[in-house]
């Protein structure tokens, strides 16, 4: 795990501009650090040890050195693409994954890729060619940022390192301001700075001759079959788990674990055969908001220990400006400040965590897949009559049944754009000072739509959460936070091996009338106890609506909220309307709140502070070591 950057072209004083990128990002790789620089590329590697503690410094080269890599992952199958690439006669160095990925650039070329099981993000400078070739990992566990500036290609693990590239304007896309007020991410395929791009999840790109080639060679569609036996079948996702669990061990350092209330990281803790898990919790122990009594009583059952820490009100907030600085981007997902300090847990002990996440996404977890079900009698009344239905409905007081005759009248490609939708686009409007485009979020996804049309619904709900949810919101934190402290996450259930599996399952076996992840679940059943399994999907529970009543936290947002920066983007007195809604009870908007606090935070981070440091500043340069 580690973090690169770097930029082909003549710049003045490229080793010195490179460095300054690459402290940028130092925290991803506090091991050691590396770079290549000759007059027609800059390209530098933070390294975190994991594999091949020696000899695996990066860049790395191929036999004749005119071919350069720096690589942010890890290959579990490097072991099986070495034996091949040696039976075609190419020569190893030494035991890193690394070496593999150049020596597969020079056999297969982009058809390497469909060899890789893994994570990455990587980048070869072919020097006889003068050529870029980059890639990101199938489902975007590896972040990979670039941009085109005065004819120059720069790219980085981070966008902070983007940012220091000499002459690099800074600004704010307020086009990702609009569509971050309904997603709750940044969801465009430019990010909140103008000019800078993330690489979508499942591509490559070529950077030759001063121009830029984007190109997908992964898709993650669902095949759902039309039926299965359902014994065979749990029997089957006991092994594809334990499979996966056991390539991911693959390490020269300990291996820990995550570990909520939740069935995914019971199962990866009750699986893995390592002993170290954490946790962390809100409140006291027997609060909802905690899950640390929990996790204590399953390890104590499964034989492993328990690291956690219980967070409080004050720690959380003071944590946000540091959550949203190593986030690169807004995001208002509440359990992003929770898993930075069960990342902090973690780091005070180990190198290498396995996390759950995915397990959602390929095997049908989330609550909101139950909605089909749930619509599927009332969608059979003629859809002008329950246009009809709805257009009275929107006019009535928020009673119950409202929602469902509305949400009801539109088909799943109206009305689901993934795990959260916090704004209309009305709202989005008389909140905004200048709203700019006026595109409602499903025209975002409409094109993704496309591509699923004939497949079941909750098959379609899956697809759009694996392109959107899972990379914008999901995997951006677990590799933001984690690199905060210089620690590497992975994700055993997001693995290519696992999704050709998955995504065949049948619709029954993913989620019916009585169970999301139904299959899933009763194979995990067979290995956590059974009120773990049969779990409700609760994601990381934070206690954030209890607080933004408290007059404490009130007061700090409603600073915020009146603020010259808000007065920027926003109608204030409608903000400080929201913030009074929820204190007096009148309406639960925390989510929302939430969601222009943690935009309005990361702006004073990015835009007014001159010299902006993270609180864990000093431990991570404690763990800095400098080539």
């Amino acid at each position: 795990m580690c973090g690169i950057c770097g930029f082909p072209g003549k710049v003045n004083n490229s080793r010195d501009v490179l460095k300054t990128m690459m402290d940028k990002i130092a925290h991803r790789g506090p091991d050691d650090e590396g770079m290549y620089v000759d007059n027609d590329v800059a390209i530098g590697h933070r390294r975190l040890s994991i594999i091949d503690l020696s000899h695996g410094a990066q860049p790395m080269y191929n036999e004749t050195g005119d071919i350069a890599i720096v690589f942010n992952g890890e290959i579990y199958n490097h072991l099986e693409i070495r034996k091949d690439l040696i039976a075609k006669g190419h020569t190893f160095a030494n035991d890193s994954d690394t070496e593999c990925l150049i020596h597969g650039y020079e056999e297969y070329g982009t058809e390497l890729l469909g060899k890789l099981r893994g994570m990455f993000s990587f980048v070869i400078w072919d020097t006889n060619k003068k050529l870029m070739f980059g890639a990101r990992d199938h489902f975007g566990i590896k972040p990979f940022y670039y941009s085109l500036f005065n004819d120059n290609f720069i790219f980085s693990s981070e966008t902070k390192a983007i940012l220091e590239f000499p002459g690099f304007k800074k600004e704010v896309n307020e086009e990702a301001l609009e569509q971050y007020l309904s997603f709750q991410y940044s969801v465009l395929p430019e990010t909140f700075f103008k000019g800078i791009y993330r690489l979508p999840a499942g591509h490559y790109l070529i950077f030759k001759d001063g121009k830029l080639e984007v190109q997908r060679y992964f898709d993650p569609m669902m095949e759902p079959a039309e039926s299965g036996d359902l014994e065979k079948t749990v029997g089957e996702i006991e092994n594809v788990v334990k499979d996966t669990i056991n390539a991911h061990m693959i390490a020269d350092v300990e291996v820990g674990s995550l570990l909520s209330s939740g069935v995914d990281s019971s199962y990866v803790v009750s699986e893995f055969p390592g002993k170290k898990t954490f946790t962390v919790g809100f409140l006291d122990k027997n609060s909802k908001y905690n899950e640390i009594r929990y996790a204590e009583s399953l390890v104590k059952e499964l034989g492993k220990e328990n690291y956690n820490k219980t967070i409080d009100s004050d720690e959380y907030f003071n944590s946000i400006p540091t959550v949203m600085y190593y986030m690169d981007e807004p995001l208002a997902d509440p359990s992003c400040i929770a898993l930075y300090f069960v990342d902090q847990v973690a780091a005070e002990q180990i190198k290498v965590v396995l996390s759950g996440e995915g397990a959602d996404e390929f095997f049908g977890g989330y609550n909101i897949y139950h909605e089909p079900l749930s619509l599927k009698g009332y969608q059979k009344l003629p859809k002008g009559l329950r246009k009809g239905l709805a257009a009275i409905a929107k006019k009535l007081p928020d009673i119950k049944g409202r929602d469902f005759i509305i949400r009801g009248s539109k088909d799943v490609e109206e009305r689901f754009i993934g795990n959260a939708n916090m704004f209309s686009v009305e709202e989005r409007e008389k909140y905004l000072k200048h709203p700019i485009t006026h595109i409602p979020p499903k025209d975002i996804v409409a094109s993704t739509y496309k591509k699923v049309e004939g497949l079941n619904d909750i098959a379609k709900m899956q697809y759009i959460d694996t392109n959107f949810w899972l990379q914008g919101d999901i995997l951006l934190k677990a590799d933001k936070m984690s690199m905060a402290h210089c620690l590497e996450s992975r994700v055993p259930f997001l693995d290519v091996k696992v999704f050709d599996y998955a995504k065949k399952l049948s619709i029954d076996f993913r989620c019916n009338e009585e169970a999301t992840k139904r299959a899933f679940r009763i194979a995990a059943k067979r290995h956590l106890p059974e009120a773990t399994a049969n779990k409700k999907k609760l994601g990381f529970p934070v206690p954030i609506r209890v607080w933004l009543k408290e007059d404490k936290y009130y007061n700090k947002v409603y600073e915020m909220f009146t603020s010259d920066v808000a007065n920027k983007y926003f109608n204030t007195e409608l903000l400080v309307k929201l913030l009074e809604d929820h204190k007096a009870d009148k309406a639960d908007n925390s989510r929302k709140i939430w969601t222009i606090y943690v935009f309005l935070v990361w702006y004073n981070v990015y835009f007014v502070e001159e010299d902006f440091k993270p609180i864990n500043d000093e431990w991570v340069k404690n763990r800095i070591k400098t080539a």
